[in-house]
């Protein structure tokens, strides 16, 4: 069996993105996470929250490890993983409520319009949208060290980097999904949460 996935930057931020959910997803019941990674906030969450149902999903590529961790926590209110490439198919189900975390700035921009796009199919009205990751604003980076990661980004894949707030805005506006709160976190990233119309 392999190595469970393990990304440390799960461990520091969680906490700060799970005060955000409780405030946000306080009238929530089915979550699906698109881009569960390695499964770390997933259990994390679904620990802390154990009223959610926790609805891991990502490539296929990803889901042993994101099993790894479900398997070895066995919650009740995290069901097996669903296979979910953003520009393919998506699940039938209907949820409350979609978080992610740290996948816009990897995906390319044609993908993140498909996340967008994808959304109308799996949400309800009201539902709630979080993005956790690092944004510019106004064309302009927060700090040195998303520059510096920025460029890393581009040099490893040329589509991705990290995106423009207000693009990344327009997009949830255009798809119906109305700003409702923008949270500074640690390391640079911010917590977008946005309200279906």
């Amino acid at each position: 069996m392999e190595d469970k996935p393990h990304a440390p930057a799960c461990d520091r931020n969680r906490d700060p993105i799970l005060a955000v959910l409780r405030h946000h997803f306080a009238e929530v019941r089915r979550v699906l996470e698109i881009g569960s990674g390695t499964g770390q906030h997933a259990v994390y969450f679904a620990m802390k929250l154990p009223r959610l149902i926790w609805q891991c999903s990502d490539i296929a590529d990803r889901l042993p490890g994101i099993r790894q961790w479900l398997d070895e926590t066995d919650l009740p209110n995290t069901p097996p993983p669903l296979e979910l490439d953003v520009d393919g198919e998506w699940p039938a189900q209907r949820f409350d409520a979609v978080f992610s975390a740290n996948t816009l700035h990897i995906m390319g921009w044609a993908s993140v319009q498909a996340f967008f796009a994808g959304l109308g199919g799996v949400l309800g009205p009201r539902a709630s949208l979080i993005v956790y990751g690092p944004f510019n604003y106004e064309g302009r980076y927060t700090s040195e060290s998303n520059r510096e990661f920025d460029a890393w980004l581009k040099a490893r894949d040329p589509a991705s980097g990290i995106r423009d707030f207000e693009a990344v805005d327009a997009l949830a506006n255009a798809h119906g999904f109305l700003l409702i709160d923008d949270v500074a976190m640690p390391a640079n990233n911010r917590c977008l949460v946005w309200r279906k119309a």
